[in-house]
């Protein structure tokens, strides 16, 4: 009696088909799910701990919209007047509005809602420190280069409509802190000359502060902004995923490759723990610590204002703005003009302006039209450090000028010569800061040099026959020197001559003049130190330098 054995064809699996499977065939015939999934699921892409910083800001994002949505289904965005009467006894019999009282019975009467609504507000917090550091990181490692430059714009765009969505969002519960931010924000507004008054009246839906106010912002928080910010996030993680992250500096990683992990299943499992790390984090913030308690400031009133009334931090750069001004007004053609007020309101955008479009700058400075996937260490490119540098002083300045009413009193303190310091420190301070870290990464990039031209210190020291003593130098392993002489070193761009081959004089548009005025300024003499070549090297080696 003989038996015969069969074996399945390749690309068969034994056994009848379970259901998870079948309902995935099912959905290949249709949709060609596989072979989607089969070149994508596997794309490596590069890693570093610092990519953590843009998937803390993605995670914080979408507990925002998971808590926000739970909020909303209590919220009542109306500024119409009721008495309250809930939980909280101090507020008792006194007039709000509907708003204000949807957001105490959110926090006092609804099970987990003060929890869920301190998670919101933290968690805004924490989306919005995310993106800037995550945006800081890109910028002084130039990860924003070709073919970059455009998710950069993606990003800062999301970066500035999450500081407004975020100012609008704690505008909500219609309380006396918020609304004091709100009559900032109507100042500003009143400063537009000639149109300000009509901008007021608009947006206020009357004179200040209207009934119409919370239903709008709501609508603009809840819709407009967040459907702006999900849409540039898609294509912002489209990009991602498309040239992958930028390789960190080191042997073995080129502009023509890709050294990291798949995407399933590594990065896939990673995601997914450092989601629920980032959320429980968020949960244990929410929990322990208080934040936007409205019931100690009571509902908004015109007439009243808050003691220490400050926005969040991410608002403080454009109080300080405010606050150090010196509050000039003219008359112009019949029309007065709050300098005061308009001419930080035209600083803050532009700052951030300039920050958005500086990858076209620098690309323009440099004529540099390769692709980058490797990222520069902050020492090799001084200038765009030290402006960074510069430009994180001067925030951290302005948003001390912002709270100098509490570093005043917190510290016993006249607010005028805090207020002076600020003024003085706004125009000294980033020159300062812009030359210091100028200098240093020279020094480091001077360092660099020396160990590989000499070596590295061993730390002993040796006599020689004739009675001098010298400390030994150890060579470099071929890992350490790939990593500090793999980057690139742009030449100064010449000024174009004055006259052509023939002695013509020929005009010199103003834009080549300052385009070469600059990359001598990034690269010239003073801009960076000429690294060592590889013939430089080996005749080193040869001649027993080291």
């Amino acid at each position: 009696m003989t038996s015969t054995h069969h074996t399945p064809s390749s690309g068969h699996r034994a056994g009848p088909e379970s259901k998870g499977e079948k309902l995935a065939t099912w959905a290949d015939g249709r949709l060609g799910l596989f072979a989607i999934a089969k070149p994508n699921l596997r794309k490596i892409f590069p890693d570093h701990w610092s990519y953590m910083l843009g998937e803390v800001a993605l995670y914080s994002f979408l507990i925002i919209i998971l808590t926000g949505v739970y909020l909303t289904l209590w919220f009542k965005p109306s500024m119409a007047e009721v008495v309250y009467h809930g939980s909280y006894v101090p507020l008792n019999g006194i007039r709000m509005s509907e708003a204000f009282e949807s957001t105490m019975g959110i926090s006092f009467d609804v099970r987990g809602g003060l929890l869920l609504r301190q998670m919101h507000h933290w968690a805004a917090i924490v989306f919005i420190a995310a993106m800037l550091v995550h945006m800081m990181r890109v910028f002084f490692t130039g990860a924003f280069r070709k073919p970059r430059e455009i998710n950069w714009l993606f990003g800062a765009g999301l970066l500035i409509l999450g500081m407004f969505d975020g100012f609008m969002g704690y505008s909500l519960p219609d309380d006396l802190l918020s609304g004091t931010g709100v009559r900032f924000m109507e100042g500003a507004i009143l400063s537009v000359p000639i149109v300000g008054t009509y901008l007021s009246f608009f947006f206020f839906g009357g004179e200040f502060p209207g009934v119409e106010l919370v239903a709008r912002l709501f609508t603009i928080h809840v819709l407009l902004i967040p459907g702006i910010m999900l849409g540039l996030l898609v294509v912002h993680l489209m990009l991602v995923f498309y040239h992958k992250h930028t390789h960190s500096w080191g042997p073995g990683k080129s502009n023509k490759n890709v050294v990291g992990m798949p995407l399933l299943p590594v990065y896939m499992a990673k995601a997914g723990g450092f989601f629920f790390l980032v959320f429980g984090v968020l949960a244990v913030m929410a929990a322990i610590a208080q934040i936007n308690p409205i019931w100690s400031y009571g509902p908004y009133r015109p007439d009243q204002v808050t003691t220490n009334a400050q926005p969040d931090w991410y608002m403080g750069y454009s109080e300080g703005l405010i606050r150090i001004m010196p509050g000039w007004e003219i008359n112009f053609l019949g029309h007065t003009l709050q300098l005061g007020v308009f001419i930080p309101l035209i600083i803050f955008p532009s700052v951030l302006l300039t920050l958005w479009l500086y990858p076209f700058l620098e690309a323009w400075i440099t004529g540099d039209n390769r692709e980058h996937h490797i990222t520069e260490r902050p020492r090799n490119n001084p200038t765009r450090t030290a402006f960074g540098a510069a430009w994180s002083a001067e925030y951290l300045l302005l948003l001390l000028g912002g709270g100098n009413d509490l570093v005043a009193t917190h510290f016993h303190l006249s607010i005028n010569v805090i207020t002076l310091i600020a003024r003085f420190g706004f125009f000294v301070v980033p020159v300062l800061v812009f030359i210091i870290t100028k200098r240093i990464c020279l020094g480091l990039q001077r360092r660099d040099k020396e160990k590989v031209e000499h070596g590295r210190e061993a730390g002993i020291i040796q006599r020689l026959p004739h009675g001098e003593f010298v400390e030994v130098h150890e060579p470099l392993s071929r890992e350490q020197l790939f990593t500090l002489t793999a980057h690139d070193q742009y030449a100064p761009r010449e000024m174009p001559q004055a006259a052509d081959e023939n002695g013509v004089e020929r005009k010199i548009k103003w834009s080549e003049k300052l385009r070469a005025r600059l990359s001598r300024a990034y690269f010239g003499e003073g801009g960076q130190i000429a690294k060592v070549t590889a013939e430089e090297h080996r005749e080193q080696v040869t001649s027993g330098h080291h």
